[in-house]
């Protein structure tokens, strides 16, 4: 039977879907109340009556009852399965929880060391939670899995300037605005009309140039021991690789929907990296 976590993460058209369905049951019921639990977390602080504080705090008093095997929602009671199986850190849970509290907060950062800062809470932190569940030999995939967070949290900026914009956010660091010669006001004009050139080009493409780096250095800190067990974060990976070779391709846009990978693209990625994973390569 099918659980509430996994119908979320279907129902929410995730990239990471084919990823997930490459898993045996268990591990794929884990990942999945995982996956809905950040969702259900940055809803609170993304969406209208999503409960901001509240509901973050009502979240994070569901993960330490499922923790004790108390839990109250089906949410709740799919993440104690999951934890009964999995040795997930409770600081994980904390530091995702505790990124979304910062997008009540806050709404710019003046350097990247901030932003990354707020990277590894809600996409590192998601990361070293995974990998409990994919399971590892090799402490060092656990810099992997920091990497590979921040890879696709910065993939994600990219991608969404447009909706964090109309929200009033801006994630690409002030500093470098500033360096660009892009003011705020002109930053959060062109992510509303789409229309930019120059320097705004410049500074999008010197935050996608960080992204490809940040992949490029996930992909070379995966031990050669655990490629086979991360064959589901490899696929996440060269998804969102894919994504952001596309942004490039596209010229960085701005302004009209939002991006994604066809899922035939997708489809075929998965099948060529768990290929590459089962041989070891």
């Amino acid at each position: 039977m099918e659980t509430a976590s996994a119908r979320l993460t279907r129902a929410s058209g995730t990239s990471f879907y084919y990823a997930f369905r490459i898993l045996p049951q268990a591990k794929r019921r884990a990942i999945f109340a995982l996956y809905s639990f950040c969702r259900v977390v940055d809803d609170c602080v993304d969406e209208a009556g999503g409960g901001g504080e509240a509901g973050l705090q009502r979240w994070m008093a569901e993960v330490e009852r499922a923790y004790a095997g108390r839990a109250e929602t089906p949410l709740g009671r799919d993440l104690a399965e999951a934890l009964v199986r999995f040795p997930i850190p409770p600081a994980c849970f904390e530091q995702i929880v505790a990124g979304c509290r910062m997008d009540l907060t806050t709404a710019r950062y003046a350097t990247f060391e901030e932003l990354r800062a707020y990277c590894s809470r809600v996409a590192s932190a998601v990361g070293l939670a995974t990998i409990e569940i994919f399971g590892y030999r090799n402490p060092a995939t656990r810099e992997y899995a920091r990497e590979l967070g921040l890879a696709l949290q910065l993939t994600n900026i990219l991608r969404d300037v447009t909706p964090d914009a109309a929200r009033g956010r801006i994630y690409v660091p002030l500093d470098e605005l500033a360096r660009f010669g892009v003011s705020e006001l002109q930053f959060l004009e062109a992510a509303r009309t789409g229309q930019h050139s120059g320097s705004i080009t410049a500074l999008l493409a010197s935050q996608g140039d960080r992204a490809r780096l940040s992949h490029d250095r996930a992909v070379a800190l995966l031990p050669a021991e655990d490629r086979r067990a991360m064959a589901s974060a490899r696929v996440m990976g060269a998804v969102y690789r894919e994504l952001l070779d596309e942004i490039v391709r596209r010229g960085y846009p701005l302004g009209g929907d939002k991006l994604s990978v066809p899922a035939w693209r997708k489809a075929w990625l998965t099948l060529r990296t768990l290929g590459a994973s089962l041989l070891g390569a």
